[in-house]
C-alpha cells in the first residue's frame, strides 16, 4: 500500500502545480473514515482507496481525480455524507465522488436491476466529466485483483461478468488498453479458468522451444527497416489468453491452428514514416491478404491511430505488425487520460465521444434499466465498420451494421421514416450487411413507420431501443382501443352510456391513474367490461357477468366471430400478430399477467419463447360446424417480377378469390423484384389456400408463402 508522502511525491513528480495539501487531507480523511473496516482479504478496507489512488496516479491524471480515487467509496460504505465532502474538498470533487458512488439504497431490486441501474447513474455522471469513467474503471481494477478473496463464487462469477460486459469495453472505449487487457484477463480466469490454464500452459511450452522468439523476431525487423532508411523503435509481446482463446472460438480452430499470436509495434517519427515503414515491411516479407487496416486515415470511435498488417515475418512467422507515431502511440496507451481535456473540466465534442452521445440517445428511449444495459452492451461489443454518407460524412458502425442502422445513426427521425436504402448508388434490402467503405443513401417517406421486423436484423442498440419505443407506443394506442370497445359495449349490455366523468370516478378504485390507462388495462385483460360497469354502478353491478372473449381482429366487434374452446371465462382473448391465426389452424392459447390468452398457430416460432412453461399452455381449438360472422386477417409474403402491370395481375387474383387487402407493405427492392408484405382479410384456412394457390398459378408471381411476422 502507497504510503501518503508516497501518494503525493507521485502526483507532484507529473503534476507540480498539485494541490498538495488537499491530498494530504484527503489520504487522512479516507483513512480515518474508513477505521477499523476490513476487506475479504483481511487487509484494512483503506488500502483499497490508496490502491485506486496508485492505479490513477499511474496514468497521471490530475489532483481532483486522485483525491476522488481515496475518497470514493466513503459516503457508500462510513457515515461521511456529501455535504462532508462538499465542505473540505469542493463542489468539483465532490461531483466525481457522487458520480462514482453506487446506488446502494436501491435494495428491492434484482441484482440485474441495480447492476443496470448503477450503469446508468455511472453513465449520466460520465458525460458530464469523463474523470468519473477513469476513476470507476480504476475501482473496478483494483477489485479485480483481489477477487480471489471472496469465498462465495456465485459473487466472483457476477462480478466477472459484469467486468467482461461492461468495464473491458469501456475501457476499451476511452482507448485504455492496458486495463481493459487486464480486466479481460483476470474476469476470464474466474469465468473460465481451466480454458485460461490451458493456454497459459501452451504459451509457456512455445517459449521454452522456441527460446526467445520475440527477441530475434524484434532484431530483424528493426534491421529490415533499417535496410530501408525507416528508424524506428520496435517491440513484441504474446497476445493475451483471453485474446487467443476469442479468436480460437469465433474461427471455432484449435490453438494449434493459430499462426498469429504474437504481436509487434514499430513507432516512429513522423505520419509519413508509417506508411514508409509499411512500405518496407510489405516490400521484405509476404503479406497475409485482408488483413490490412488503416487507422491512420480512419481512426477509431477512441481516437486510437495506427497501420496494422498482418506478414509471414522472420523465421515464415506469421506475425501481426502495428505501426505508429510517438504521439499515436502515446494515445494508444493512455487512451482519454492522454488528451488532459479534463483539465478544463469539460466534456470536449470530438469523435473519440460520440459513442457516449450515443449511450445517452439509448438511455432516453429505453423503458427499463435492464433494457438500457442490453441495447449498451450491443454499442460496446462491437468491431468498426466504416461507412459514408453522399455528402462523405463518415459514420462508425458495428459490423454486421443495416441501412437501419446507418439511418438512426444519422438521426431518430431518419430512422422511423426510412422506406429503402442505396448501397453504393444501388437499391438494396434493408436488411444488407454493410461493408468498410460503402457510401449509403437513406430513402424516406413521412408516411412510414417503423417495422416491428426490423429488430431481428438491426445491431446497434440506438437503432433497437428506437424500435422498441415505437412498437410499444402502438401496441398501447391498440390496446386503448380495444379496452374502448369493451367498455362502450358492456355498458350497452346494462343500458347505460359510457361517460368520462362516469370513467374518472373509478380509477382510484381500479389502480389506473388516467382514463387512457384504464382503457389500456381492459384491453390488456386485466379488467373486463363488466369490471369496470360494477366499479361505476355498485348497485346494479353487484352481480358479476361472464366477459365475452375479445379480440381485435374481427371488424372492431370486440368478439370472435368463430367461437374458440377452452377458454378461460372472463379472461380477455387475443389472436397472435407474429402468425395471424386462422379457423381451421391447429392453434395454443398462452397465458400472459396483464394480457389474457394469447392464441398463435401450433407450429408459430413465437412457442418456443414458452417451452419450460407448460403452466402458461392453454389447450383451445376452433369451435367445429359454428357459424363464421367475420372475416380474420392473415399476412402473406409475396415476391413478385418488377415489371409493368404485375401488381395489378397479383390483386386482381386476391379479388378474384373475393379476398380483401387490408395492409400492403413492400419490404425488399430490387431492379428484378419486389418482397411485399400483405394483410389480407379471409375467413379461413381453406379460403386462404385458395388465394394463395391462385397467386402461384400467375407467371407475375416468383413465390407466395404465409408468414409469421
Amino acid at each position: 500500500m502507497l504510503r501518503q508522502y508516497e501518494l503525493v511525491e507521485r502526483v507532484k513528480s507529473y503534476d507540480p502545480g498539485a494541490d498538495e495539501d488537499a491530498l494530504n487531507r484527503a489520504y487522512v480523511f479516507s483513512m480515518k473514515a474508513h477505521g477499523t473496516q476490513k476487506r475479504a482479504s483481511g487487509d484494512p478496507y483503506f488500502s483499497h482507496p490508496v490502491e485506486v489512488a496508485g492505479i490513477l496516479s499511474d496514468k497521471k491524471l490530475d489532483c481532483d481525480s486522485i483525491i476522488t480515487g481515496l475518497l470514493h467509496d466513503t459516503v457508500e460504505d462510513t457515515v461521511a455524507t456529501m455535504e462532508d465532502i462538499h465542505g473540505l474538498f469542493g463542489e468539483d470533487v465532490a461531483r466525481l465522488v457522487d458520480g462514482v458512488t453506487k446506488l446502494s439504497q436501491i435494495e428491492t431490486l434484482s441484482d440485474r436491476a441495480k447492476q443496470a441501474e448503477n450503469f446508468r447513474k455511472l453513465l449520466l455522471a460520465m458525460s458530464e466529466d469523463i474523470r468519473v469513467l477513469l476513476v470507476k474503471q480504476a475501482d473496478r481494477l483494483h477489485n479485480m485483483r483481489t477477487l480471489e478473496f471472496i469465498r462465495n463464487g456465485e459473487k466472483r462469477a457476477r462480478i466477472a461478468r459484469e467486468t467482461m460486459d461492461i468495464y473491458a469495453p469501456l475501457a476499451e472505449r476511452i482507448g485504455i488498453r492496458d486495463w481493459k487487457d487486464e480486466l479481460e484477463d483476470r474476469a476470464f480466469a474466474e469465468l473460465n479458468g481451466d480454458a485460461r490454464a490451458s493456454i497459459v500452459k501452451r504459451l509457456q511450452f512455445l517459449r521454452e522451444n522456441g527460446g526467445d522468439l520475440v527477441g530475434r523476431v524484434t532484431s530483424e525487423l528493426t534491421q529490415t527497416l533499417a535496410e530501408y532508411g525507416v528508424e524506428a523503435d520496435v517491440s513484441g509481446r504474446e497476445k493475451s489468453p483471453y485474446s487467443i482463446w476469442r479468436k480460437m472460438r469465433r474461427k471455432n480452430i484449435g490453438f494449434e491452428q493459430l499462426s498469429d499470436i504474437m504481436a509487434f509495434r514499430v513507432v516512429v517519427q513522423e505520419v509519413q514514416d508509417c506508411y514508409q515503414a509499411l512500405g518496407a515491411i510489405h516490400g521484405h516479407y509476404r503479406v497475409v491478404p485482408g488483413r490490412f487496416k488503416d487507422y491512420v486515415s480512419i481512426p477509431k470511435p477512441n481516437d486510437y491511430r495506427s497501420l496494422h498488417t498482418s506478414v509471414y515475418g522472420p523465421e515464415n512467422q506469421r506475425i501481426e505488425i502495428q505501426i505508429r507515431t510517438h504521439e499515436m502511440h502515446e494515445i494508444a496507451e493512455l487512451g482519454v487520460a492522454a488528451h488532459w481535456q479534463f483539465k478544463q473540466n469539460v466534456m470536449t465534442d470530438g469523435r473519440q465521444y460520440r459513442w457516449l452521445r450515443e449511450l445517452l440517445e439509448i438511455l432516453e428511449h429505453a423503458e427499463a434499466p435492464e433494457e438500457f444495459l442490453e441495447h449498451t452492451k450491443l454499442e460496446m461489443f462491437s468491431d468498426q465498420v466504416f461507412c459514408f454518407s453522399p455528402k462523405g460524412d463518415l459514420m462508425e458502425l458495428p459490423r454486421g451494421a443495416t441501412p437501419v442502422d446507418f439511418a438512426y445513426a444519422v438521426h431518430t427521425e431518419v430512422g422511423d421514416s426510412c422506406v429503402g436504402a442505396k448501397v453504393n448508388g444501388q437499391e438494396a434490402p434493408l436488411r444488407t450487411e454493410l461493408k468498410n467503405g460503402d457510401q449509403i443513401e437513406i430513402l424516406t417517406s413521412a408516411d412510414q413507420t417503423p417495422s416491428p421486423s426490423w429488430e431481428s436484423f438491426v445491431v446497434t442498440g440506438k437503432a433497437r431501443a428506437c424500435i422498441r419505443r415505437f412498437v410499444r407506443s402502438q401496441t398501447r394506442e391498440q390496446y386503448n382501443r380495444l379496452g374502448q370497445e369493451i367498455i362502450e359495449k358492456a355498458f350497452r349490455r346494462e343500458g347505460r352510456k359510457v361517460a368520462k366523468k362516469t370513467l374518472t370516478s373509478v380509477l382510484v378504485k381500479l389502480s389506473c391513474r388516467t382514463v387512457d390507462d384504464l382503457f389500456v388495462a381492459v384491453g390488456q385483460g386485466r379488467y373486463t367490461g363488466q369490471d369496470v360497469f360494477a366499479a361505476a354502478y355498485p348497485r346494479t353491478g353487484r352481480k358479476r357477468q361472464r366477459a365475452a372473449p375479445t379480440g381485435g381482429d374481427n371488424k372492431g366487434s370486440g368478439e370472435f366471430a368463430v367461437p374458440i374452446r377452452g377458454l378461460i371465462p372472463g379472461m380477455a382473448v387475443h389472436l397472435a400478430a407474429c402468425c395471424h391465426p386462422l379457423p381451421g389452424d391447429q392453434i395454443v392459447g398462452i397465458v400472459s399477467t396483464g394480457k389474457g390468452i394469447t392464441v398463435h398457430t401450433s407450429d408459430c416460432e413465437t412457442l418456443s419463447n414458452f417451452v419450460e412453461m407448460p403452466e402458461q399452455w392453454v389447450d383451445v381449438q376452433w369451435e367445429v360446424g359454428a357459424e363464421d360472422t367475420g372475416n380474420h386477417v392473415s399476412r402473406i409474403t409475396v415476391i413478385l417480377a418488377n415489371r409493368p402491370g404485375s401488381l395489378a395481375a397479383m390483386t386482381a387474383v386476391i379479388g378474384r378469390y373475393d379476398g380483401n387487402i387490408s395492409n400492403l407493405k413492400i419490404t425488399d427492392r430490387s431492379e428484378d423484384f419486389f418482397e411485399m408484405q400483405i394483410d389480407i382479410e379471409v375467413t379461413d384456412v381453406q379460403h386462404l389456400t385458395n388465394i394463395v394457390a391462385g397467386l402461384r398459378a400467375d407467371s407475375a408471381v416468383g413465390s407466395v408463402e404465409r408468414s409469421q411476422s
